[in-house]
């Protein structure tokens, strides 16, 4: 009996070896989407900061046209599922313009960043002491360089705890190019899925990889949030 029960448990341990091997390899192979997830986000993240940061000085600084026109737009944006964005831009735009896959939903999502972005740093903007602005001209800074040396690097550094969360939202986002064939974390999950018809590892594997992602995204931006934080 001793014996029997010595060989069982030598199985199952050779069965769970194999198991976590397997699963090991299965990571692995997860991971090599990691830089075409990240490429998705960098990309994605700076776009919609770069006209976010236009429309949020619009929104302030831009009079009812274009701060009508800003609000206008991040309204229709933010109304609009993300995926929905990311079908125009590669089934229609992307026919007169050549897209790549990647380009097109990397763009997509920034598209759809942008919006939220002009929302959060609009709020920064605004946060920002309205003497600053004064402070600023009266020393004989015209408007724009006044927005651009005093104003903004100030809103820049109050926005980093609610940015932090754009950023965790558009790493997890990013997952949505797969349903343009873009081999990211989680396409690849879905070959594996399809090839071994073991969904649920298959995808536990990938909801780890972002969950470490995402984890380290939003401690990275911490450090950063409590090193440049102002005190108002």
């Amino acid at each position: 009996m001793f014996r029997a029960d010595s060989l069982y448990q030598a199985v199952l341990n050779t069965q769970n070896m194999e198991q976590l091997q397997n699963f090991g390899l299965l990571v692995y192979y997860l991971s090599q989407g990691v830089g075409v997830t990240l490429g998705v986000t960098v990309i994605a993240l700076s776009t919609g900061m770069v006209f976010g940061t236009i429309l949020g000085i619009m929104r302030v600084y831009g009079g009812p046209v274009l701060g009508g026109f800003a609000a206008t737009y991040s309204m229709v944006i933010r109304g609009i599922p993300v995926i929905v964005v990311l079908f125009i831009l590669f089934f229609v735009i992307a026919q007169f313009i050549n897209l790549s896959p990647f380009l097109a939903g990397a763009i997509a999502l920034g598209i759809a960043s942008s919006a939220y972005q002009s929302e959060i740093f609009r709020g920064a903007i605004m946060a920002v002491p309205p003497g600053q602005m004064m402070a600023a001209r009266a020393i004989g800074m015209s408007r724009l360089k006044a927005i651009s040396f005093v104003i903004l690097p100030q809103a820049f550094r109050l926005a980093i705890p609610p940015w932090s969360n754009e950023a965790a939202i558009v790493l997890k986002d990013s997952s949505l190019v797969y349903v343009l064939g873009v081999p990211e974390i989680l396409r690849r999950a879905q070959y594996v899925s399809a090839r071994t018809h073991e969904p649920f590892i298959a995808f536990a594997a990938a909801a780890l990889l972002y969950f470490v992602l995402t984890f380290l995204t939003n401690r990275g931006l911490d450090v950063l949030e409590r090193r440049y934080r102002l005190q108002m």
